[in-house]
């Protein structure tokens, strides 16, 4: 039998995770390096945010210019994103220009210039783009959600804080980079047409001299949770709520993320159809399963109308609890076959994949094929999912709330 999975810990520390695609010719690489907001500490919010853009100012001798023709030459398509645990940098190019990408990354971790000189466009970059979420109530009304609702520090928001940025010096930045590029903890995943035995040849080569110290694990505090209003003129009011979920390892996880479809999936969900379709509440409005090590939650987002509002907020949190009520056979026939769908085309893409299996071992310590995800996800029963709904049900949720006038939430406890 042919093996697809591949995992293997290189002597530094640094895990390194592929999956064998034949069928496709690219590659997809995801670095994640501990280095993610939950590390930013109230006098460095923002900091991953900024080193994020700092990398790629310069490395092993290139600057900014010459490291991104590098990839260019190399026809990557690249990018980085700060989530709650890692800083991730991610690649997709064809499979013959795989190792070429390592090395490039190899030399940004362990050569970064992280120049004075450069420090301060990147940091007024992400001055900028805080400032931006004024223009983003949705996005700036997600983010303050999930600040509320996780563990401290783990929905810590990766834009960072106007003080912090604003205080924030190439030093100090400098010395939190140097502590935590460290390849203890760190996840090297790479998936599509690549051989196992010459990548962890490459990984040794290129990575092997990388050193640091293990990080001490992240010291959480209980959520702040309860419900905030933002008082704002705007058009719309944006109201977001969360409330408990199981984790991936938890045997209530795939009742829930069928309930989750239930919910939100497609036009055919509860919510879209209640909320939007029978009453014309919103215009957007759904549900969606997020989670980061240790901590998983429904996050619920609606845009309304002013004068709607409180209805919105209403009838939403309704739908919610008529999950307990339970559901029909068509709708968790339905629910199987969209995830599942889901399922398939997150198979077809490389970057998917490459994502897929770095949560899976930071979330969940082993890779799962995608046959067993989808056998998991066909075993579900009726009787399974209102189980979930009873061990985890819509009661005290979290809120964060844009809008001119603040709302009756006492729906909400």
């Amino acid at each position: 039998m042919t093996q697809d999975y591949f995992v293997r810990e290189l002597d530094n520390g640094l895990i390194l995770l592929a999956e064998r695609l034949d069928h496709v010719a690219s590659t997809s690489v995801q670095l994640s390096l501990p280095v993610g907001a939950s590390r930013d500490t109230n006098a460095l919010s923002g900091a991953a945010n900024v080193l994020a853009e700092w990398l790629f100012r310069g490395a092993a001798g290139r600057d900014s210019r010459q490291l991104h023709d590098a990839f260019d030459a190399l026809g990557c398509q690249h990018d980085q994103s700060v989530q709650s645990a890692f800083l991730q940098l991610s690649s997709s190019q064809a499979h013959q220009n795989l190792r070429d990408t390592l090395t490039l990354y190899a030399d940004i971790v362990r050569e970064p210039a992280l120049a004075g000189d450069t420090f301060g466009p990147c940091r007024d970059l992400a001055l900028q783009e805080l400032a931006s979420l004024e223009d983003q109530p949705t996005r700036k009304c997600t983010a303050r959600l999930r600040e509320r609702f996780y563990p401290a520090p783990l929905g810590s928001p990766a834009v960072g804080r106007n003080e912090s940025l604003s205080a924030m010096t190439d030093d100090r930045l400098r010395a939190h980079a140097r502590k935590h590029l460290t390849p203890r903890g760190a996840i090297l995943a790479v998936a599509g047409h690549v051989r196992f035995d010459p990548l962890c040849d490459w990984a040794t080569e290129l990575f092997g001299g990388w050193t640091g110290d293990p990080l001490p694990a992240a010291e959480s505090s209980e959520p702040v949770g309860g419900v905030d209003h933002e008082a704002k003129q705007t058009a719309q009011v944006q109201i977001s709520l969360a409330y408990k979920a199981p984790d991936i390892t938890d045997k209530h996880y795939y009742p829930m993320r069928l309930a989750e479809m239930v919910l939100s999936g497609g036009m055919s969900g509860r919510l879209f159809t209640e909320v939007r379709e029978k009453r014309g509440l919103v215009y957007s409005v759904g549900a969606r399963y997020q989670a980061v090590k240790g901590a998983a939650g429904l996050f619920i987002y609606a845009g309304t109308a002013g004068e709607r509002a409180q209805e919105t907020l209403e009838v939403t949190t309704r739908e919610l609890r008529k999950l307990s009520d339970g559901i029909t056979d068509d709708e968790l026939t339905r629910a199987k076959t969209q995830l599942k769908a889901a399922l398939i085309m997150q198979g077809e893409s490389t970057r998917s994949r490459a994502v897929g299996l770095t949560n899976d071992w930071h979330l969940l310590g082993r890779l799962r094929q995608l046959d067993e995800i989808a056998s998991a996800i066909e075993a579900v029963t009726l009787d399974a999912v209102a189980a979930c709904v009873a061990a985890y049900p819509a009661a005290n949720l979290t809120g964060y709330i844009i809008g001119p006038e603040p709302l009756d939430v006492s729906c909400l406890a």
